[in-house]
């Protein structure tokens, strides 16, 4: 009897295991169905992993993901510019390059909260027009994005070397934001009533 309790456990948490990697891989697939529309496909799938369960295959859920996951990483690095800021060890030229890149960071993240709220109203009579100002306004927050790695071009030192990684990073997450906002363009209005 023991014997057969045993075996009866073993199934059952053999059955457990392989539904929840089934589920698993059902999720990641949907992240990289995704993302497949994207430049940087290994950060998306990285970035945007959480979403899936809740994302599945539904273009609206997956740009709000992308400008929402946009949001938190533009929003880091412009903390760590004011900590960088803050501890004085730029000078000249990068000291100048630094206060300019605050201030586009900073207008990068005004442009993405504009592109989330209006993607979490999209509607019927005014979903293009709609796509078109969200697409305006990412394409914006790259511009500020890119701004700010122009002031710091020909520059040396790990401060800076540090600084253009992470400014490129965000730069890289909201070019696939982008991508997902005009793949939902592409879907066009049935994709707002995916469940």
């Amino acid at each position: 009897m023991l014997g057969v309790n045993l075996v009866l456990k073993f199934v059952i948490f053999a059955l457990v295991i392989n539904s929840c990697t089934s589920v698993s891989i059902q999720d990641n697939s949907y992240v990289r169905e995704a993302c497949s529309v994207t430049r940087y496909r290994d950060l998306c799938v990285h970035s945007l992993a959480p979403f899936s369960t809740t994302a599945k295959r539904n273009p609206s859920i997956w740009a709000r993901a992308g400008v929402s996951v946009t949001i938190s990483e533009a929003k880091s690095v412009a903390q760590y510019l004011m900590k960088v800021k803050s501890q004085g060890h730029m000078r000249g030229r990068n000291r100048v390059a630094l206060n300019d890149c605050i201030e586009c960071f900073q207008d990068a993240i005004d442009n993405l909260h504009r592109s989330l709220g209006v993607l979490r109203k999209l509607n019927n009579p005014r979903f293009y027009a709609q796509l078109w100002d969200v697409t305006t306004w990412l394409s914006a927050a790259m511009t500020d994005q890119d701004t700010c790695l122009d002031g710091f071009d020909g520059q040396k030192g790990k401060d800076v070397k540090l600084l253009l990684n992470r400014v490129s990073n965000v730069t890289y997450i909201t070019s696939n934001a982008l991508a997902l906002v005009n793949h939902l363009a592409t879907t066009g209005l049935e994709s707002l009533d995916d469940p």
